[in-house]
């Protein structure tokens, strides 16, 4: 059993849908244009599973863009939010029994810091649903509710290493009864990994989620990582994550060799009406099947040079850019916001 990486063949992709009781509502026409965005490009290389309180309302707002239905499907199921990364299923492949597990572990609104009731049940709810997209392959649902983790919070080359960050698995309201030993062995156990890899510096002001690894730091393949490299010794930003590309530059691979790193600009401070800093980041990429989807920021500049290193990182993929500056309104971005699951 292991947990494929991104890269690894997708069977589909999940977004969950915003709507008018959710923190969208005072932006939702422009939150639902982006996503129908990132549905459409979902859409043109691999099935697509929205999750929607009201399918319908989703369903009509993407035809009326002129959005085929043909390769994605629906379910209904009360929701509070959208960010589908954190709440999805986090998904394993056993491939002596030809089998997918699907991991529902705890999400607790990034440490009680907003209301996941009904997030936190997504995954028993749509179950049935899940495992009929995956048709002939056998699905098994795995428990793990009585450990909080977010599948934001991990990064996997589907060869037994993992890569995470100490801010947000050490973070109070969480699991905080047990030692990053604990949390280690854990993450071992559920994902039959044999290393874990901790970034002790990693930080996005904005950022809700206390240092998601996908938003900083990016498995490209077993032996490659893309990072956030800030170049402004101006910027508030710079000490944190220039310790945190040390510790990328001492970080070794299985074999012992260092990892090939690719540098991802940081974006100019985007704020939002009260002037704080959002937490723009070019990491937040969504892998699909033969493309890479990447968020940009109106920065024609800095979006340029993103797209260019993910171009020498992923030299097969096609890069497709897309517009979120309203997704980091609510402090989230594009992998936020996506969830895949993956075939034999």
């Amino acid at each position: 059993m292991f947990l494929p990486a991104e890269w690894h063949q997708q069977a589909f992709v999940q977004l969950t849908w915003p709507h008018k009781d959710t923190d969208w509502a005072p932006v939702l026409a422009d939150a639902i244009h982006c996503f129908c965005a990132i549905a459409q490009e979902v859409a043109k290389r691999e099935p697509l599973l929205i999750v929607a309180q009201k399918p319908d309302e989703a369903k009509a707002e993407l035809t009326k863009r002129g959005i085929s239905l043909g390769n994605i499907s629906f379910v209904q199921c009360p929701t509070n939010d959208t960010w589908a990364r954190d709440h999805a299923f986090i998904t394993c492949m056993d491939e002596e029994q030809q089998k997918l597990i699907l991991n529902d572990f705890q999400f607790n609104g990034w440490g009680l810091k907003f209301a996941a009731n009904h997030d936190n049940q997504i995954n028993k709810n749509i179950f049935s649903e899940v495992a009929k997209l995956y048709r002939t392959a056998e699905v098994k649902y795995r428990n793990c509710l009585d450990f909080v983790f977010e599948g934001g919070s991990v990064e996997s080359d589907g060869e037994g290493t993992l890569m995470v960050t100490s801010s947000c698995l050490l973070a109070e309201n969480r699991n905080n009864t047990l030692s990053q030993q604990d949390i280690e062995n854990r993450l071992k156990k559920y994902f039959n990994a044999q290393r874990v890899l901790w970034l002790h510096h990693s930080w996005l002001a904005g950022d809700d989620t206390d240092g998601h690894i996908d938003t900083v730091a990016r498995f490209c393949s077993p032996t490659s990582i893309a990072y956030v490299k800030c170049g402004d010794r101006n910027d508030e930003h710079y000490e944190e994550l220039r310790a945190m590309e040390e510790e990328l530059l001492a970080m070794r691979t299985a074999n012992g060799e260092p990892y090939t790193l690719f540098p991802l600009p940081l974006p100019d401070p985007c704020h939002d009406e009260e002037g704080e800093r959002l937490p723009a980041t070019y990491a937040n990429f969504l892998i699909v099947n033969d493309a890479v989807l990447m968020p940009t920021y109106n920065q024609p500049q800095k979006d340029a040079e993103a797209v260019a290193m993910l171009k020498t990182a992923f030299p097969n993929r096609q890069i497709v850019p897309i517009d979120c500056r309203i997704l980091i309104l609510q402090h989230g971005s594009l992998h936020c916001s996506t969830m895949q699951y993956p075939r034999f």
